[in-house]
């Protein structure tokens, strides 16, 4: 699954690539083969194609696969070695723990002038400089410093002669004109190493830049097995991809104005890598809700009504599709957009509409069903039985009835909206009844006062 944060790099890389009439590389780092898989490939394409991300745009170039690059990424390893910048390493785990006596140190070296030649089981080792320091001039983090003495000799080719990631990673990005890397702040750390290795290959390093971290409330970096973290689990809840775009490219960046609502298209104009901040980001998946709600309301009314669909059909929907009434649907459909802060709410907003019974709530009967509840009903009751049937004659009727108990109209609508819809919030109540009906809205109020009776 293609997590939010992995989302909002790639939205800065495309920013970035359209402004400068550049290139955006998806490159498919399948070297673990347990991990690599057609289907997830698929579902990264589709999933970069919900934010806008779109393979068919002049500026999108790949999938590239870093298995296909195995023969060059192997003659880098084996340069390496002939200069003398890498060298083979037959040292067991264990080995290196009964030397270093502790299992949390790096490699101590001691393969380093043993003058091993290649040999099954062998890996080769990266020699990293004695002294001075590793310079990462970063555009998020500014100058990081890395003294070399802390860098150990690592693998840049596993025994079997393969190379490893962080090798692969370096030849494809010189190959393929790398200029500008933009990833999580996780990432830092293998910086060094990379840099290194574009260095012993002859190669400028590109520019580097190191986005803040996302984190949930707690200011815990997103995690998969604590946080909802995937893009499409968001968009299969009813969030909109427009919506998704605009929060995720506001996640540690910003215009430097006080308008957050805008179109991708201004954000990748506005968009500026230098701008970005250091400090962690927080995903307020409220504001998220918020931003959704937004762009849900500025939908003109028939997509609205389309990119609900999903929603009103198994497994979603609650009631037999034959009850389903499109006509009914589309007369509630812009009270419901109103409301809606993700469009699978749109379910329980019109539910009672194809239900043959309105769904029960406790919680909500409690709160209405209360003392007095069966005589506002049965006040409502007959003054709805006869007479027009249009949304101001039936708030005219609760409103009458209302007077003779002495209650406000909200208090008497309570009980009613219960009867009918199930609920103590939902759509406009009068609008709602209107498209219900007479025959069917006054069947629900005889059987809520029928409950309210035996239930007391």
């Amino acid at each position: 699954m293609f997590h939010v944060g992995g989302a909002r790099s790639a939205l800065f890389n495309w920013a970035l690539a359209r402004q400068r009439q550049g290139r955006f590389v998806l490159r498919i780092e399948d070297t673990d083969t347990e991990r690599n898989r057609p289907e997830w490939v698929e579902g990264i394409i589709s999933a970069l194609t919900a934010i806008g991300i779109d393979a068919k745009d002049p500026a999108f170039e790949g999938p590239h696969f870093q298995s296909h690059n195995a023969e060059v990424q192997r003659a880098a390893t084996l340069r390496l070695y002939s200069e003398g910048k890498a060298y083979y390493c037959d040292c067991a785990r264990e080995e290196l723990v009964e030397r270093t006596g502790s299992q949390h140190l790096g490699y101590d070296g001691f393969c380093r002038d043993r003058g091993l030649a290649y040999a099954d089981g062998r890996a080769l080792r990266f020699r990293t400089p004695d002294t001075g320091v590793t310079v990462v001039d970063d555009v998020v983090r500014k100058r990081t410093e890395f003294p070399n003495a802390s860098l150990e000799d690592f693998v840049i080719a596993r025994g079997d002669g393969s190379p490893v990631f962080v090798l692969a990673n370096a030849v494809d990005d010189i190959r393929e004109g790398i200029t500008h890397v933009v990833r999580g702040e996780e990432h830092l750390s293998n910086t060094p190493k990379q840099q290194l290795l574009w260095n012993a290959l002859g190669a400028a390093p590109p520019v580097w830049a190191h986005l803040p971290v996302i984190v949930n409330e707690k200011r815990q970096k997103l995690s998969k097995r604590r946080d909802k973290v995937a893009l499409e689990d968001y968009l299969a809840e009813g969030y909109l991809p427009d919506a998704m775009v605009n929060y995720l490219m506001l996640l540690g960046w910003g215009p430097g104005d006080d308008v957050e609502i805008r179109p991708y298209e201004e954000l990748e104009k506005l968009f500026r890598l230098e701008d970005v901040n250091k400090g962690s980001a927080f995903f307020d998946v409220k504001k998220l809700s918020a931003f959704n709600g937004e762009y849900i309301r500025a939908l003109p009314l028939e997509r609205f009504i389309e990119a609900s669909r999903r929603w009103l059909e198994a497994p979603y929907a609650s009631w037999a599709p034959e009850a389903f009434d499109d006509a009914a649907f589309r007369s509630v459909a812009g009270l419901a957009q109103t409301r809606l802060t993700v469009l699978s709410e749109i379910t329980k907003y019109v539910d009672w509409l194809f239900l043959d019974a309105p769904p029960y709530d406790e919680a909500s009967w409690a709160k209405a069903m209360k003392t007095g509840a069966r005589d506002v009903l049965a006040s409502v009751r007959a003054r709805w039985a006869d007479g027009a049937w249009s949304a101001d004659s039936l708030k005219a009727g609760l409103e009458a009835a209302a007077a003779e108990h002495g209650l406000k109209l909200g208090k008497a609508q309570a009980p009613v909206r219960v009867a009918v819809t199930g609920r103590t919030v939902g759509l406009p109540l009068f609008e709602s009844v209107e498209v219900l009906g007479r025959e069917r809205t006054l069947a629900r109020i005889d059987a809520a006062t029928e409950r309210v009776v035996e239930t007391g």
